[in-house]
């Protein structure tokens, strides 16, 4: 499928969309360099700041900006939510020919919007994505992490999930209408957008440290991310939980063996210590296979149920004068 065309009447040319959670130290500094970033690219365009149910002043902070900034529209969902949704409600109500997302803390520079949106046009991609060459500014077990994560991810999902890339990409409007059309579900864009197959291409940057205030994404939720995605796009654990299983019966088939042919010799072994850790072990196994043939029914069971990921309480864009 080819790039979208940028001529759309009055819908703007760019759309930049921005999942916020507490993020008032921030908010400033980001308004400071990405203002200045978009009016220099002579492209109508619109800012969605999507309020992530805030709890200290951003709300406050983007009213403020806003007065200032009328390309800026903030977006408020009623409660946390979460990233992801974050960023799926900020893709789904965006207007531009082109959408780029991008995280609030300023580790992805916004300098570099207009070489993505350069690159998409001259070569008509409908994907660019932000690549970090250089993670410097990150601690070592980040990057040792992040390495692992995305290693795993291509073996996983498969090799056309771009190494080092995450959040920070520009999408055609025939991208965010096909995203448009899946169901509403918790997404992970990192693996899903890839998995679309569109034209793409990509621009690298060094990731610079956070501008203002602390990470809002701890280890856990690194973790979770981890997991969710191992578990959203493919079903190798529970391949591997069969292949445990099998292993299993394999080992249990051996004990048994062994227990016969001690018995027809006439020295069985007294004591319960292999008993108790044959018992061990195989209860052990099951209940590994068990919670992750829970996982897989869990995100059945919640795509079931289908209930937004997110709610929208107010969108400025859907406001009169």
């Amino acid at each position: 499928m080819r790039a979208v065309d940028d001529e759309r009447g009055d819908e703007p040319a760019l759309s930049v969309a921005v999942p916020v959670f507490n993020e008032e130290e921030v908010l400033p500094v980001l308004a400071a360099r990405l203002r200045p970033v978009l009016d220099g690219c002579g492209e109508p365009y619109e800012v969605l700041a999507v309020d992530d149910g805030s709890t200290d002043r951003t709300p406050a902070l983007l009213e403020e900006l806003r007065a200032a900034w009328p390309q800026l529209r903030v977006v408020t969902l009623r409660r946390n939510c979460g990233h992801q949704a974050a960023l799926t409600a900020g893709l789904r109500r965006a207007r531009g020919a082109y959408v780029v997302s991008i995280d609030a803390d300023l580790q992805d520079p916004p300098e570099v919007i207009p070489e993505m949106l350069a690159l998409a046009r001259a070569e008509r991609l409908d994907i660019v994505y932000g690549v970090r060459s250089d993670r410097s500014t990150d601690s070592g077990f980040k990057r040792r992490t992040a390495g692992v994560y995305y290693r795993l991810m291509r073996r996983l999902a498969g090799t056309f999930v771009p190494a080092q890339a995450g959040d920070f990409r520009l999408l055609s409007r025939a991208v965010v209408d096909t995203l448009k059309t899946l169901p509403d579900q918790q997404q992970i864009y990192r693996l899903l957008i890839p998995w679309l197959g569109f034209p793409s291409g990509q621009v690298a940057y060094r990731r610079a440290e956070r501008a203002a205030g602390t990470s809002k994404y701890p280890l856990h939720k690194m973790v979770l991310l981890a997991f969710d995605s191992v578990t959203s796009f493919s079903a190798v654990p529970l391949r591997l939980a069969t292949a445990v299983g099998a292993l299993s019966s394999v080992v249990c088939l051996a004990f048994l063996v062994w227990a016969l042919t001690v018995y027809a010799t006439g020295n069985p072994l007294p004591g319960w210590s292999s008993l108790i850790i044959t018992m061990l072990f195989f209860g052990a196994v099951q209940l590994f296979c068990l919670g992750m043939l829970g996982e897989y029914v869990a995100r059945i069971h919640t795509a079931v149920q289908a209930r937004p990921t997110y709610v929208v309480a107010r969108d400025t864009g859907e406001e009169g004068p």
